[in-house]
């Protein structure tokens, strides 16, 4: 359909975006976005109209733009024409305002110097949503934007927000920093991660101390850092330190973990390495490990499950990723945390936390993209009406099509003779997730369905005035997982149950 779309003109996209039915009209719309000609665009600038569309619809083409594997300037362009000074829906606003952030982070590695003015604008859109920022949501939006974009001059905003925040936003800042590699870790941003990890100014909550400690153990870490995060876990809940000490363990068994050989040091010595560290009995833990490994490629599937006291689930991470020569793909990250259950459950909150907001929400991440974070219910009038009212529907987090390769090359021959190869990948996605409190029974469901299938097309020519030569290949290849966890915290110790299903995979 894209090739078909390279060769069209304004006027037939446009006509064929307003005359298709209802239900085809998302299709075309990711059609014409992955297609990137000045005609396409120039159509979808005519046929969105930010005020009257359905979100759906909008939501679409925003989330196409943020996925696109290369996209131009001019795609950043038209994004920002459209949220420029309109009264948007929020959800619209917060997709718009992700989807700049990712244009923005791929455009800049693209390094090229007609690029330099759209993302300006791109980054300035951005900060000036995170000055002009009201309420918190606003500003948690805008950090997980400028977490897309990954760019080294954001760094002390970030850092900024992640020290002097409010929990949200503190969370929100410091998982931003977890997206930049290694290389943008400096001394000033682990000195800042220290200082939050050890609370030197403010006490802060779990989940954004973890963040820091992660930081500090992810990124070529000091052996003097290690120690002190393993020191600390004696003085922590119980919960915190398993968590925290499963983390250090964990990358001793991981082979391409920068603090591998570090770890391995600190473990010989008998003063960090004992029992009195390391027989925390918590039920929370942390787990990564291979799905596929071949010569070029690893996949790995890891799961996070960090718990309260009194067993209530607090975040649960679990996270695909892949691994080649040295570079990470996020491909699938999906997270879902509840806070302020404790209250409700009549427990005592620890010393200096202050009480949180009943929240339970889900936030995911694919292939390096951070999407609108999700709330399933905000504050016990909500959570109530959510209980009586549920539909029992799955929550549809990312569904569409994606162009993931697109790749068009003319190579010389010795002989005097061209060949031109062009490959091109498509992604159909349908993820959807699920988070079931019942109150009555005490129990906690969550499930996250992905379905995935993979076309790719390949084609090499040969064409000369006296011979012709075509090689073409067509590869699809399906996918589908499911995982479950269901709690009953009714009784102690919490029964727990986590199911990770994978069907067969059809390859062609």
């Amino acid at each position: 359909f894209i090739q078909m779309l390279r060769s069209a003109k304004k006027r037939d996209v446009l006509q064929l975006l307003r005359r298709a039915p209802e239900e085809t009209r998302p299709f075309l719309v990711e059609a014409a976005v992955a297609t990137q000609s000045v005609a396409s665009l120039a159509a979808l600038s005519d046929f969105l109209d930010f005020s009257q569309e359905p979100k759906s619809l909008l939501e679409k083409f925003l989330y196409s733009a943020a996925f696109s594997p290369r996209p131009s300037g001019e795609l950043l362009h038209l994004v920002l024409d459209k949220l420029d000074g309109k009264q948007l829906a929020p959800e619209i606003w917060e997709t718009g305002i992700v989807a700049v952030g990712s244009l923005v982070g791929k455009l800049s590695q693209q390094k090229l110097c007609g690029l330099q003015q759209v993302v300006e604008r791109g980054v300035e859109a951005i900060l000036r949503g995170l000055r002009d920022a009201k309420e918190e949501p606003e500003v948690v939006i805008s950090l997980l934007a400028l977490g897309n974009a990954r760019l080294p001059e954001t760094i002390p905003t970030l850092l900024e927000h992640a020290e002097d925040g409010p929990t949200a936003v503190t969370t929100a800042a410091t998982s931003a920093l977890q997206r930049f590699p290694t290389p943008h870790i400096s001394s000033k941003v682990k000195r800042v991660m220290r200082r939050i990890f050890h609370q030197k100014r403010k006490s802060y909550d779990k989940t954004c101390r973890l963040a820091a400690a992660e930081i500090l153990l992810d990124h070529h870490p000091l052996p003097m850092d290690v120690i002190n995060i393993v020191l600390a876990t004696s003085q922590m809940e119980t919960e915190v330190a398993t968590f925290l000490l499963l983390k250090v363990q964990s990358s001793l068994h991981d082979h391409h973990h920068l603090a591998r050989k570090i770890m391995k040091d600190i473990m010989e010595d008998p003063r960090i390495n004992n029992y009195n560290f390391f027989s925390k009995a918590g039920i929370s833990s942390s787990f990564s490990g291979p799905l596929t490994v071949t010569q070029d490629l690893t996949s790995t599937f890891g799961l996070d499950l960090l718990f309260l006291e009194g067993g209530f689930l607090r975040k649960s991470v679990s996270d695909f990723s892949l691994l080649s020569h040295g570079q990470r793909l996020r491909a699938a990250q999906v997270t879902f945390e509840a806070q302020g259950m404790e209250s409700m459950m009549g427990e005592n909150l620890s010393e200096g936390e202050e009480e949180p907001e009943l929240m339970a929400g889900m936030s995911a991440t694919f292939f390096d993209v951070q999407l609108r974070p999700i709330v399933f219910f905000q504050g016990y009038t909500d959570l109530m009406a959510k209980v009586l009212l549920s539909s029992g529907e799955p929550t549809s987090v990312v569904r569409g099509n994606l162009l993931l390769m697109d790749h068009h090359q003319v190579i010389p021959l010795q002989s005097g003779l061209q060949v031109t190869v062009r490959l091109q990948g498509g992604l159909g996605l349908d993820i959807s997730a699920d988070m079931d409190v019942s109150i009555w029974e005490q129990e906690l469901k969550t499930s996250v369905n992905t379905r995935g299938s993979l076309a790719m097309d390949f084609q090499a020519e040969l064409d000369s005035p006296f011979l012709q030569a075509t090689l073409r290949s067509q590869t699809e290849v399906e996918t589908s997982i499911h995982f479950d966890t269901k709690l009953r915290f009714s009784s102690s110790p919490v029964l727990m149950c986590l199911q990770l299903r994978e069907e067969q995979v059809p390859y062609r």
